[in-house]
């Protein structure tokens, strides 16, 4: 687990984490430069809402982004809720332990339809669920005027169930202060904060634990080295005496559907009834433990009983969570669960929450890079394409002839001689997991050419086409690399 002072020392750019130049050359230079590069950003309709519902509710502007980015990443996700029954923006809760969102409606006048799908609506209410705060706490008009003076607020908005997390939920949101914030919206709008130093004022919270801090619990209260130990609430797991009980054959991966902080308060609470053994920071694959891999954590179905369950920070739709520190973290996380337990690494042993027989859920969703998790949990220098041809282009068809795109991947031409029809893809060899361009196409003798062009992550097709008895032109490119045949494969 990195400290916090070194997290601290970033700027995040759309969910990246870019270090900032330290040589003494710059040392007068540097803050002026840094401050003018959050001056470029646009003025658009969720930039306006900031400043507005600051305006308004007399909240610091910066300290209103920097906390619904550390709760959303600023994505209101189409008005769907958070696992934890959190919406928009500003993750406005309302579920049986938390009524921000119930409350927001009440403080701003505005429905709850209206403040889970609008955004300008949805910050409007999470800036009158700060000021209330600020006001039940006593915060006089020119304390407000002093993001440091929040503090005790920003931890209650977070709606923790211990003081040990509510710091923690507040750290996190003066760390993003401290650091900056440069961030695009759905919408392609850039919203920033300029970075700032604030020493907050904790008051009671100074007390509580630092989660974040080193030798938080001994060793031997966690089952891997270096997590930190936060308990789920007794009522979100069972007890039990695995492996004794039941073999550990799988280890699950989730993605929380909310924030570090918000999960691991989500665990707590008794009204859950879900939990999972481990949760990963997105910043910087900072992890909490929360039930011992003996007990049976509800995460999976009916693979609770076999399996561990490793939660990332983020939502599925955006990759921006999903930081190369975060994989890094939990793949060494993953690769020591497997040597303990024996279990191979390989993706049907290390599978998606989705990839459980019954499940319902989709994460971890298409935006997390199997290739690259896969390639550090095995320590391999070369990741592979996941893909076949033959899967590609479905049952029935074989491989007939084939070309290489350089080393960018190859292209193939296969056959199904039940249907008599041709199919090409294109399998990628580099760039594995990221978008990137690429094709295929099949053109028969005196038909129209049939293309499948775009970014994609791992292939380009199946296209198919009925070829029997006729000549084919096919070919296709990835990276730099292209092939197109002459007419061939006649009969």
């Amino acid at each position: 687990m990195q400290s916090r002072l070194r997290r601290c020392a970033a700027v995040l750019v759309a969910g990246a984490l870019i270090p900032l130049a330290t040589h003494p050359g710059a040392a007068q230079a540097a803050p002026t430069a840094f401050a003018a590069a959050f001056t470029t950003a646009s003025a658009g309709p969720m930039a306006a809402a900031f400043a507005k519902a600051a305006a308004q509710y007399d909240v610091p502007r910066d300290l209103l982004v920097a906390l619904a980015y550390a709760e959303t990443h600023l994505d209101g996700h189409d008005g769907e809720p958070s696992a934890s029954g959190g919406y928009g923006v500003m993750h406005l809760v309302g579920n049986p332990a938390g009524h921000a969102l119930e409350k927001a409606a009440t403080l701003t006048g505005r429905p709850a339809a209206e403040l889970r799908t609008d955004d300008a609506a949805n910050i409007a209410g999470g800036a009158a669920v700060l000021r209330a705060h600020a006001d039940d706490l006593g915060l006089s008009a020119a304390a407000r005027k002093d993001p440091a003076q929040w503090y005790q607020a920003v931890a209650r908005y977070g709606g923790a169930a211990s003081a040990d997390v509510a710091r923690l939920y507040a750290d996190d949101v003066y760390d993003l202060l401290a650091a900056g914030v440069r961030a695009a919206t759905p919408g392609g709008e850039t919203v920033t904060v300029p970075a700032r130093a604030v020493e907050p004022r904790r008051g009671p919270y100074a007390k509580a634990k630092d989660l974040d801090a080193p030798n938080t619990l001994a060793a031997a209260a966690v089952d891997y080295p270096g997590a930190t130990w936060v308990a789920a609430s007794s009522s979100n797991y069972a007890v039990s005496s695995r492996p004794a009980s039941d073999a550990i054959d799988r280890i699950v991966i989730h993605v929380t559907q909310g924030s570090y902080a918000g999960t691991i308060s989500w665990f707590q609470n008794p009204s859950a009834g879900v939990s999972a053994h481990y949760v990963v920071r997105s910043s910087d694959g900072a992890i909490t433990q929360m039930v011992r891999e003996k007990d049976r954590a509800w995460h999976a179905g009916d693979y609770n009983r076999r399996s561990v369950g490793i939660e990332h920070e983020g939502y599925v739709s955006d990759a921006s969570w999903f930081t190369d520190a975060m994989y890094r973290s939990s793949a060494a996380l993953t690769r020591n669960i497997a040597d303990r337990y024996g279990i191979p690494k390989d993706r049907s042993h290390i599978i998606g929450h989705n990839e459980v027989p019954g499940a319902t859920h989709t994460d971890p969703g298409s935006n997390w890079n199997w290739s690259t998790y896969m390639q550090y949990v095995t320590g391999s220098t070369t990741p592979t394409n996941p893909h076949t041809p033959e899967e590609v282009c479905g049952s029935g068809y074989s491989v007939i002839d084939k070309a290489a795109l350089g080393t960018s991947g190859t292209v193939y031409l296969l056959y199904n001689s039940g249907t008599g029809y041709n199919c090409v893809a294109t399998i990628k060899a580099t760039s594995l997991g990221t978008a990137s361009a690429t094709s295929a196409y099949l053109e028969v003798q005196g038909k129209t050419r049939v293309t499948d062009s775009g970014n994609f992550a791992y292939y380009a097709g199946p296209v198919r086409a009925a070829a029997a008895g006729k000549c084919v032109k096919w070919g296709g490119k990835a990276g730099s690399s292209a092939y197109d045949s002459p007419f061939e494969h006649c009969g």
